[in-house]
């Protein structure tokens, strides 16, 4: 299965950050972002991945392909740790990459994959939303692919007010977690919601999904969205989604890239006890 990570969004609600810089490149301590991403899918099994870029992303490409001047220097120095650490990330999986030529919304840039994912499933995980799991989300939307062979969609509960921060499903419980799709809604006012299952930043989609986006009008914002598509999508075939088990980020939301920076701090050896008491020290 091959994995596609839209990664052309503009990062405005990250202004002035990412003024010269693709957010998906901004840092959670000492990793950009997007790298968690390509890490999920690879360690969900995944070792082709395609990443649809725009116009000033270039550091992403320079990210995962390997830079020799740098080694050199680090194989100089006898930074060993670092230079393996180095390699490893160009040698992660194959990496492709694509461009949005125009900013047409999510649907728009799924559609650039078409001919790199063929006639197979594949996954995408959004380029700006981590997730904290023991199981990869990835690899848990993989696994009941496998039961249902039918698209499923990432779903979390959503607090009322964030609701039309969303695309929202309507659907039925089918088993613990899982709920058969009847509808879908992108961003709709919280008092027309059908549910408060919040579409998330990772899907498993079937190719006949290209179809339905080459059917779907512009929508929110002038963009192809890709709610929409999988609404025509669910209206013609079984869908699915799941209530993942882990912990969400967004991290084009500026609180929640707060969040994501303290508690990966927690969880990392090196900061962990410091961290703990610093947080102790600031709350008195």
């Amino acid at each position: 299965m091959k994995a596609v990570i839209p990664a052309a969004g503009r990062g405005t609600r990250f202004l002035p950050a990412t003024k010269a810089q693709p957010k998906e490149m901004l840092p959670l301590i000492d990793k950009p972002v997007i790298q968690f991403v390509v890490e999920e899918a690879v360690a969900s099994g995944i070792d082709d991945i395609l990443i649809i870029t725009g116009r000033g992303k270039r550091a992403i490409e320079d990210h995962f392909d390997k830079s020799f001047e740098l080694e050199e220097i680090l194989e100089r120095d006898g930074k060993t740790d670092t230079l393996k650490e180095m390699r490893d990330i160009s040698d992660l999986a194959d990496i492709h990459y694509i461009r949005q030529r125009e900013p047409k919304g999510l649907g728009n840039a799924i559609y650039y994959a078409k001919k790199h994912v063929g006639d197979e499933p594949f996954v995408v995980l959004l380029g700006d939303d981590i997730i904290s799991s023991d199981v990869p989300c990835t690899k848990q939307l993989m696994d009941y692919y496998e039961k249902y062979k039918a698209p499923i969609i990432a779903v979390n509960k959503v607090e009322k007010e964030m609701i039309e921060s969303y695309g929202v499903v309507d659907g039925e419980l089918v088993e613990d977690l899982v709920y058969k799709v009847k509808d879908l809604v992108e961003k709709p006012k919280p008092e027309d919601a059908p549910s408060n299952l919040g579409i998330t930043g990772r899907y498993l989609l079937t190719p006949d999904i290209f179809d339905a986006i080459d059917k779907t009008e512009p929508g929110k914002g002038g963009e192809i969205q890709l709610t929409d598509a999988l609404r025509i999508l669910s209206q013609k075939r079984d869908m699915y989604a799941y209530d993942f088990e882990g912990v969400r980020y967004d991290l084009g939301n500026k609180a929640d890239y707060i969040k994501a920076t303290i508690e990966y701090a927690l969880r990392r050896e090196e900061f962990s006890s410091w961290m703990k008491d610093y947080l102790k020290t600031l709350m008195k």
